[in-house]
């Protein structure tokens, strides 16, 4: 997997104050999206153990992770993502991780992933379709809490 950036303290994907990743890898190819730059799995860095444990360090203090992109469930990145997830839980049991893509929840649910996820943001990208709710970028996308 790789990533395009990173960010320490995230206001805006999610509540609280946040670590967002963004990975590379996206076949949605919304109209519109903000992220195009990330649609390249091979742009980017390596997400490398070291990335990845930088990462979790930066989560100290902050109220979760979230994963973005790209589309962290891309078929590229759904090994490394579910690893940084496990890893992420292990550490902070009490913290929460937000993930955002492209796929309709009920395409995916079966992905072990969601064991560890707590907040799922589903669905394409519609610029001719804007939210009104927080956390999402167009009406059609949901806000999936995920049962413990």
């Amino acid at each position: 997997m790789n990533y395009d950036r990173y960010y320490t303290h995230d206001l805006v994907n999610g509540p609280g104050i946040r670590v967002t990743l963004f990975v590379t890898g996206c076949t949605h190819a919304c109209p519109g999206c903000y992220n195009q730059s990330t649609w390249d799995r091979k742009s980017g860095l390596p997400f490398t153990s070291q990335m990845q444990q930088e990462l979790l360090d930066a989560c100290e203090g902050h109220d979760g992770l979230s994963l973005s992109g790209g589309d962290p469930l891309h078929p590229a990145n759904r090994e490394a993502v579910l690893e940084l997830c496990k890893a992420f839980k292990v550490r902070y049991p009490e913290k929460n991780i937000w993930l955002w893509t492209g796929y309709l929840y009920k395409e995916v649910e079966k992905l072990e992933v969601f064991d560890f996820v707590d907040v799922v943001i589903d669905g394409k990208y519609e610029q001719d379709n804007p939210a009104k709710a927080p956390w999402r970028g167009s009406r059609n996308q949901n806000l999936v809490i995920l049962p413990k």
